[in-house]
């Protein structure tokens, strides 16, 4: 297929270019054939290569093994051989056992194998072209046949009716339907659609092809799940109906019958293992047949089927299933299980490695990672913004940013007068809560007056061009007593007050509003409401109009969330001088919360829109990109998508390539600010127009003098050179004439197409905004003497060892007596005590205050008192973090180390469509938020996963991946190329196959194993066991409602009461122990779940699988350091190292549990007292904990309960 290419501005020559649509190398068009099946003639029935993915291979694993982990197996029609699939590979062998042959290899993920009837073709899902699809190997026409041709849904698995004709597949995303389609193609049909929450999977298929058996749940999986959740049912393909045929207690799944319709065997739990049923389908009767087996996955998302595939020989008397790790022969007669031995080579290929090392420098000042709220002064000639919570002011865009006062305390969310002469702006202290200010600048002398007379919640304050400021107003104890973001604002006020002070005038209740901002009609506050609304109404809170509402595009996760759960978004929450409204129908960033919905067709949400001053424009912040659109009077409420801003109902066009946040607009409406990072854009909507319109011109001259010089040049014969220079000469001319106008056309190479393309587009003016803050590096020397040291260089102990600190480094280690203590230098005698390097939790969840921000955070305190002095938030939300990050960082407050991912990159938030976008997309990390990671959180289909390890290579980024109780995704992950997979594999065991190329892949696991998958979470057996409620160093460090709330009692999903043999914890450590001896990465990820103690049992959890101490250690200490690649300055103690340990009372060598035993804990030099976070060197200070303690109430009656 050929297509004439005919782009804008090109040279005369270049008009006659052809370009040749893509294939791959075996000549197979990579747009296909959507109406019929394809072929891929050249490929071999054994090696069965394709070329879709975009990511190359660049590493190979090779082993042996004679055991494999969830393995599905299929039985030819002669019963001469077996198929089966091993770490995403299909191979072949005889019934007998033996040396298997590989069908399959390369990248791509694929399993349950399946032969046809007459055993020519097989059967099995594979993601080669991008994303999961059923293909067929042809033996006979030597074919490799893809039959779907679905971009973003998941197949289960798949299997033939008897007749050859069609394939049945479990197809969709968290709720997969039975869906029937022909072996010669076509878009195939639903065989079921009700109810809505129905989850169906592992279907196999009658002998005589009427019925369609199946496992079936409602919803698509639970957390801390009580059984049954999956019964098998029934499709009748006659009459279209189903019906359900069991109903057990351990549940019914994965049923496979024999090939005379005698026998169906399933999956079902006895206890806290898996056993085979089976049943005569003509009496009724059962028996079991296995027990125990393959542990089942109906406690996850069960992405291959609660069991692997199995399958009965032709003569019906066996059953072929896989079971610890080997391929068993199982009689339906009652005759002991016959093991069918298999010798594998596996041969891996793996994406290339993505791995760097990131340098801590000791740098006396740091760049300021962020500025926030920042609006421009009326006529945009300064610009007001806060950084590290302190408000300035710059010259815009060349002057250098100066503090506007001198307080010590939060400040936020600045407003201009409409005069540019002044700002309100509010403010948080711990002590006193907050206040209204404001700001009359005068340079530098500025005259700073507190307007309010009472302290309390205040936010969002606007000024109207009618002298008045409006903004949100609620109790102090609304705020000062939240534990997290996600705090309620039922008791928030919309008011006003003069610029003077005074009285605080009542307008209505803030009712889920938000985003207060004014036009020159000074008549009506305009506001946001929930699903993407513009509101307004007028000062006494009456008249509400709903101008509009704003959508953008559809994520490629989007669902209807309506449970609230610690993670959800179901409050409304501010971020930045913004309010985001929460929307029920996209409230949540965790799949937690997700777990029994299937993905909607659903938009995007503005969370922030905010009207021009003057004009009938808005700008909108959909996810985070923005958008200027128009506001038409219709006399009703008009719904405007942005999802592609050319086609929306009105003018409208995306500003932001990267991202933005913090939208503004200067006061006459003319041009657009936002930030990111701490970069500020500034957007000129005349400016744009006038560059689009000259373009547009350009191209329209240009193409007629193209068609002029076809013509001339088909005239001119020999002179056809000449005439082609004179009209290229023509050509530089008329750029030169644009150059005039725009000087940047002037620094264009005009026989540069890409550059020419480029400049096509208005490109807004960005600036760097620069405050710089002095970093907290003590001033002082330290010798702990006479320690136990496990110092993580290898296996290397010092029983009796001294350790010297300068500042914030290790100086220098040894035996006792070998390191000498320079004179004034603090001793502390640590006999009978054991240091380690600082623990590094790799996936730390602490989500502060969004917004308006505190100045002393409990869960930094938490976190760093119980010996954590490295963490990495692998999901922020937001991107407040950077902020606090850097106050940390400054000393501002307490806390360990601050590295995150920034916003997942997530499913609920992008719907990525090419690398170039990606990489666009990437960039928010890479260059503006500097955060080192990502998290790449079930972004895509496997494509679109590599497209974001592509861009992030080679914008330096190491990736981490969200796990989704999904081990066929996880194993995705590793082929791809990952560094790291959050959350733990959901099956177990895990054979040589899984642990030995986790272990090789150096894919780093955090498997967070307080919030298992596959069965309950760790934390319940903590909370069963242990007595948190009289912990005094936790109640310390914990408000009160936050550890009342889940100590005390628990239930539903997020907690419960559970056996010990149910726990499955200790089996997933198993899997983290054998991967840890055989030289892989893990880390220690507390999850965020219980903040400072919650480390200890997840360390403990990852110990209870057999790992030795030391190791276990390991992981918490230089393993973790390795993943995020920070052990040239972390991990270990030696000298030049940065000072963070950890000083233990007892020694964890004997028992792991006494890691809790801290005694000190070191952070970047400074020492504290663990039990108080009191620091005691070099500067002797208290930590005040009363800002988030309360008092508990002093009995004063006689009752007697």
């Amino acid at each position: 297929m050929r297509k004439l290419l005919y782009p804008a501005l090109l040279a005369p020559a270049a008009l006659l270019t052809f370009l040749t649509m893509p294939s791959d190398e075996n000549g197979y068009s990579l747009l296909g054939n959507l109406n019929k099946a394809d072929s891929v003639k050249k490929d071999s029935p054994v090696y069965t290569t394709y070329k879709d993915l975009p990511l190359k291979a660049g590493r190979e694993i090779q082993f042996n093994t004679k055991e494999g982990t969830w393995m599905s197996v299929d039985v030819s029609p002669d019963g001469k051989t077996i198929a089966f699939d091993l770490m995403g590979d299909i191979y072949t062998m005889p019934i007998t056992g033996g040396k298997a042959t590989q069908v399959t290899k390369g990248l791509a993920y694929e399993t349950h194998p399946r032969y046809s009837p007459d055993g020519k073709k097989l059967l099995f899902t594979s993601d080669r072209s991008g994303a999961d699809n059923i293909w067929i190997i042809d033996s006979e026409k030597q074919d490799t046949i893809q039959l779907t041709k679905t971009r973003v849904d998941d197949y289960v698995s798949a299997v033939w009716t008897p007749d050859g004709n069609y394939v049945i597949a479990s197809r969709g995303r968290r709720l997969p339907r039975l869906w029937m389609f022909h072996a010669d193609g076509g878009g195939g049909i639903q065989l079921n659609d009700a109810p809505s929450s129905l989850k169906t999977i592992d279907p196999f298929i009658s002998p005589d092809g009427k019925n369609i058996y199946y496992s079936q749940r409602n919803g698509s999986w639970n957390y801390n799940a009580l059984l049954p959740q999956y019964e098998i049912g029934v499709y009748d393909r006659e009459k279209g109906q189903s019906t359900t045929v069991t109903s057990r207690y351990g549940s019914a799944f994965t049923p496979t019958l024999s090939k005379d319709g005698q026998w169906m065997v399933y999956g079902s739990r006895w206890e806290d293992k898996t056993g085979l049923v089976l049943r005569n389908l003509k009496t009724g009767d059962e028996k079991w047949l296995a027990y125990p087996v393959q542990r089942d996955d109906q406690e996850s998302i069960a992405p291959q089927g609660v069991l692997p595939g199995m399958a009965f020989t032709p003569d019906s008397r066996y059953l072929i299933a896989s079971y610890g790790g080997r391929i068993w022969k199982l009689s339906v007669s009652g005759e002991a299980p016959q093991e069918i031995a298999f010798d594998a080579d596996i041969k891996l290929e793996l994406g290339p490695r993505l791995y760097f090392n990131y340098d801590i420098k000791d740098t006396a000042y740091a760049l300021s990672s962020q500025i926030r709220d920042a609006v421009p002064s009326p006529d945009g000639s300064k610009l007001a913004f806060t950084s590290l919570n302190r408000l300035y002011v710059m010259d815009y865009p060349d002057g250098k940013p100066v503090r506007v006062t001198s307080n010590a305390f939060t400040e936020a969310m600045p407003a201009w007068s409409p005069d540019g002469k002044a700002l309100v702006f509010v403010t948080w202290d711990e002590k006193d809560g907050g206040n209204l200010y404001k700001a009359v600048l005068n340079n530098g002398n500025n005259a700073v007056t507190k307007l309010t007379s009472e302290s309390g919640f205040y936010m969002q304050p606007a000024w109207s061009f009618n002298n008045r400021i409006a903004f949100f107003r609620g109790p102090k104890r609304l705020f000062k007593d939240a534990e997290d973001p996600f705090y309620s604002g039922d008791e928030a006020e919309i008011v006003w007050m003069s610029p003077d002070g005074g009285k605080i005038n009542f307008i209505d209740m803030a009712r889920n509003r938000g985003n207060l901002h004014f036009t020159k009609d000074v008549d009506r506050i305009f506001l946001n409401g929930g699903g993407g609304a513009l509101l307004s109404i007028r000062w006494d809170g009456t008249d509400p109009k709903v101008h509009a509402r704003v959508t953008g595009i559809t994520t490629f996760g989007s669902v209807a969330d309506a449970d609230k759960h610690e993670h959800g978004t179901g409050k409304d929450y501010v971020m930045g001088k913004h309010m985001v409204v929460a929307d029920p129908l996209n409230n949540c960033m965790l799949p937690e919360s997700s777990d029994s919905r299937e993905p909607q067709v659903m938009p995007s949400a503005a969370g922030i829109i905010l009207m021009a001053p003057v004009g009938n424009q808005a700008v909108a912040q959909v996810n985070n990109n923005i958008y200027v659109i128009t506001i038409p009077e219709t006399g009703k409420t008009p719904n405007i998508s942005v999802a592609d801003p050319a086609f929306s109902s009105f003018p409208a066009r995306q500003l932001t390539e990267i991202g933005g946040e913090f939208p503004a607009w200067e006061a006459d409406g003319k041009k657009i600010h936002w930030s990111l990072g701490n970069g500020h854009w500034v957007f000129d909507n005349e400016r744009a127009k006038w560059v689009e319109d000259s373009v547009k011109l350009a191209k329209k001259a240009e193409t007629k003098r193209a068609a002029d010089s076809v013509k001339a040049l088909t005239a001119a014969g020999p002179e056809a050179k000449k005439l082609a220079d004179s009209l290229a000469k023509k050509r530089t001319d008329s750029l030169t004439a644009l150059a005039k106008k725009d000087p940047a056309w002037a620094k264009l190479d005009s026989t540069n197409k890409a550059e020419l393309k480029k400049k096509e587009k208005y490109t807004p003016a960005e600036t760097q905004v620069k405050v710089y803050y002095e970093k907290d590096i003590p001033n002082g020397t330290i010798l702990l003497k006479n320690a136990r040291l496990i110092t993580m260089k290898g296996d290397e102990i010092i029983e009796k060892g001294d350790v010297l600190i300068v500042n914030n480094r290790i100086k220098a280690i040894g035996k006792s007596g070998s390191v000498a203590a320079p004179a004034g230098a603090k001793v502390i005698d640590c006999s009978g005590k054991t240091i380690t390097p600082g623990f590094v939790d790799t996936h730390s969840h602490m989500w502060p205050f969004w917004g308006l921000h505190k100045n002393t955070v409990w869960i930094y305190a938490a976190n760093l008192a119980y010996g954590v002095t490295t963490t990495r938030d692998p999901q922020t939300s937001t991107t407040d973090v950077l902020t606090y990050g850097d106050m940390v960082d400054a000393g501002m407050m307490p806390g360990p180390r601050i590295y995150s991912t920034g916003p997942g990159v997530g499913y609920w938030m992008y719907n990525l469509r090419d690398l170039e976008q990606t990489k666009k997309t990437l960039e928010q990390y890479s260059k503006y938020y500097k955060t080192q990671y990502i998290k790449m959180y079930l972004t895509g289909t496997r494509q679109v996963r590599q497209w974001i390890i592509m861009a992030a290579k080679e914008q330096k980024l190491m990736p981490t991946t969200e796990g989704g109780l999904d081990f066929k995704l996880n194993m995705t992950h590793m082929l791809d190329g990952y560094p790291g997979m959050e959350h733990s594999i959901p099956i177990f065991p895990l054979y040589k196959d899984v642990t030995r190329s986790i272990a090789e892949s150096k894919m780093a696991l955090t498997p967070t194993l307080v919030v298992a998958y596959g069965g309950p979470w760790a934390e319940n057996f903590y909370y069963t066991t242990e007595s948190p409620l009289k912990d005094p160093k936790l109640n310390r460090f914990t408000p009160y409602e936050e550890l009342s709330a889940k100590a005390r009692r628990r239930a539903g999903g997020l907690g419960g009461w559970f056996t010990p043999d149910d726990h499955v914890f200790p089996k997933h450590a198993q899997g983290i122990r054998s991967i840890v001896e055989q030289n892989g990465i893990t880390g220690i990820g507390s999850h965020g779940q219980l903040q400072g103690l919650g480390y200890h049992w997840e360390l403990w959890s990852v110990a209870s699988g057999g790992m030795s101490p030391h190791n276990t250690l390991k992981t918490a200490t230089i393993l973790g350091a390795t993943a995020l690649g920070l052990d040239k300055d972390l991990g270990s103690l030696e000298a030049g190292k940065l000072a963070d340990l950890v000083i233990m009372d007892a020694n964890p060598l004997t028992n792991i549990r006494n890691s809790n035993s801290i005694r000190y804990v070191i952070k970047n030099g400074r020492v504290y007292e663990g039990s108080t976070l009191d620091e005691i060197y070099p500067t002797p200070r208290k930590l005040d904990t009363s800002v988030w303690t309360k008092q508990a109430p002093v009995v004063n009656t006689d009752v007697k309960q």
